[in-house]
């Protein structure tokens, strides 16, 4: 698959970033290039904030190819992997800024939970946040996004690939108390 001078010169560096290695039970161990803790099936830390608008809609963005994780696919929260140093709350609003331009907004933590699968292997914390400031997109991550209900969303999933862990984290989400 050929990508644009962009995406290729994101997708090295994010196989080359340095991201939070844990344990089962969320201790970290140290740091490793992204590439390398996927490679070898270990354990990292990841963030994922589900946005919504003030008519309580949730944000749905499409990932673009170059993405080593579900290229293409159809995503329910921004969100990334923890960087080496970095605090869940610090990579959560980083991730936010980065991929939908959304900064500077409440985000409200929900709770942590481990995601496993043989490629990808993490402990989640989950947020969530409410704005209505314009979306600015960042090319190298995301090919286009729009805002629509929670059960459109789950019907949606049904149609069309959406990312599995985000998945996971919007249904934990959606059947949480509170």
């Amino acid at each position: 698959m050929t990508f644009s001078p962009d995406e290729a010169a994101h997708r090295a560096a994010s196989d080359r970033e340095r991201v939070t290695w844990v344990d089962k039970h969320d201790q970290v161990l140290g740091a490793l290039p992204r590439a390398q803790l996927r490679e070898r099936g270990l354990i990292g830390r990841c963030t994922f904030i589900l946005l919504f608008n003030g008519a309580g809609e949730l944000c749905v963005h499409r990932r673009t190819l170059s993405k080593a994780l579900y290229p293409g696919y159809w995503d329910v929260a921004a969100g990334g992997m923890v960087a080496a140093g970095e605090t869940y709350a610090e990579s959560a609003a980083r991730e936010l800024a980065e991929e939908l331009g959304i900064a500077d907004v409440n985000l409200r933590f929900h709770e942590r939970f481990f995601f496993d699968q043989p490629d990808n292997r993490l402990w989640c914390a989950l947020y969530s946040a409410v704005s209505d400031a314009p979306l600015r997109l960042q090319p190298e991550e995301v090919i286009e996004a729009r805002f629509i209900g929670i059960d459109q969303a789950l019907e949606d999933s049904r149609l069309r690939p959406y990312c599995p862990d985000s998945m996971a984290a919007l249904m934990r989400y959606r059947n949480s108390p509170v």
